[in-house]
């Protein structure tokens, strides 16, 4: 099974979250395939339905409200985000087990950099010591996934840090570059495309679908 592979580039969030929408209805409809979208966006700050519930204030940063899972979550330069528009099957369908294939996805991603990144109770996502750097939120709709996963790697100032992410309290949350790791053991630089370049390596094997050739995709303009 193939997946679509689309590069959107510097997106805002308001507009990657309507395409997005227009896309899963298409993935519904059997209009197109499985999707993968990597995609970087400006500073915001995306506020879900439990921080809202739970009347969660963000102050100093563009905030947006998202119908993912989870509460505040930090979007903004030298982080890459990957949303999989996919239909899962029905041996696939459990929320615990995709937000897992996720996570292996990326762990094994960031292993191919010299990282050892983990699991932790604590939260879901990918930890890297003592620190998440990355997180995953997802709605579904008929088994649509919509919205995605966010890998800090190289963050600006301490933005990511301020912010008591997924409730939890700040510091926890930080970028690749912030723990050190902006090279591998052999020089090469770790970056946005490192990491894609993994996950796009590693994809048929952690989700189950062989990625096409990449294509560059401007958001509005459905695939």
């Amino acid at each position: 099974m193939e997946i679509s592979i689309l590069r959107s580039g510097l997106v805002d969030h308001s507009t990657m979250a309507q395409s997005m929408k227009d896309l899963q209805q298409k993935r519904i409809a059997g209009e197109i395939q499985d999707t993968l979208i990597f995609v970087e966006h400006p500073a915001v700050v995306t506020i879900g339905p439990k921080a809202v519930r739970d009347g969660v204030s963000v102050q100093g940063y563009p905030t947006s409200n998202t119908d993912r899972g989870g509460g505040i979550t930090w979007h903004g330069p030298g982080q890459l985000v990957v949303y999989p528009i996919v239909k899962w099957n029905i041996e696939e369908q459990s929320v615990r087990g995709i937000i897992g294939k996720l996570e292996d996805w990326a762990i094994e991603a960031l292993s191919d950099c010299g990282i050892a990144a983990y699991k932790d109770e604590a939260m879901q996502g990918a930890w890297v010591d003592g620190h998440k750097i990355c997180s995953i939120g997802l709605s579904f709709l008929h088994w649509v996934s919509r919205h995605g996963m966010s890998i800090n790697i190289d963050t600006p100032g301490s933005r990511v840090e301020e912010l008591e992410g997924c409730g939890m309290k700040p510091g926890i949350h930080t970028s690749l570059a912030r723990l050190g790791y902006v090279s591998d053991t052999e020089g090469n630089k770790i970056d946005l495309g490192r990491i894609e370049s993994g996950l796009l390596k590693h994809c048929e094997k952690h989700l189950g679908r062989s990625p096409g050739e990449p294509v560059e995709w401007t958001p509005g303009i459905l695939a």
